[in-house]
């Protein structure tokens, strides 16, 4: 993706592209800039880097690389189990699904293990 900057005078690139990208959240604009995604005028940019008119800035999104979720053997406390519902007393502090800073131990983990076999 590329954007052509049509009117700005000094004003910092991660301002400007929260404002123009309002379906990136600024912290993927930040992780963004880090790993070198987004050049200005064919360089590297930074965070503070300013735009002008006339800059090209081009975004290169990098494909999603789909998060793999292992069943693991975690201690559930059942309450009711049938073929359409299980119902489980969660313990507070045990993560519900998979995310940054949390990839496993979770209770989606843990449903995984119990179930396995019985999914379709």
């Amino acid at each position: 993706m590329t954007i052509t900057v049509e009117t700005s005078s000094g004003e910092r690139l991660d301002l400007f592209l929260v404002r123009e990208l309002p379906d990136l959240s600024r912290s993927r604009i930040q992780n963004l800039l880090k790993q070198g995604h987004i050049l200005v005028n064919g360089a590297k940019a930074r965070p503070k880097t300013s735009v002008n008119s006339g800059d090209s800035i081009t975004i290169n999104l990098p494909e999603p690389t789909p998060a793999e979720i292992i069943p693991q053997e975690i201690p559930l406390d059942i309450l009711h189990d049938d073929r359409d519902l299980i119902v489980i007393n969660k313990p507070p502090g045990l993560v519900v699904h998979p995310a940054p800073g949390n990839p496993d131990g979770t209770l989606v983990n843990a449903l995984l293990h119990y179930c396995e076999g019985n999914l379709p």
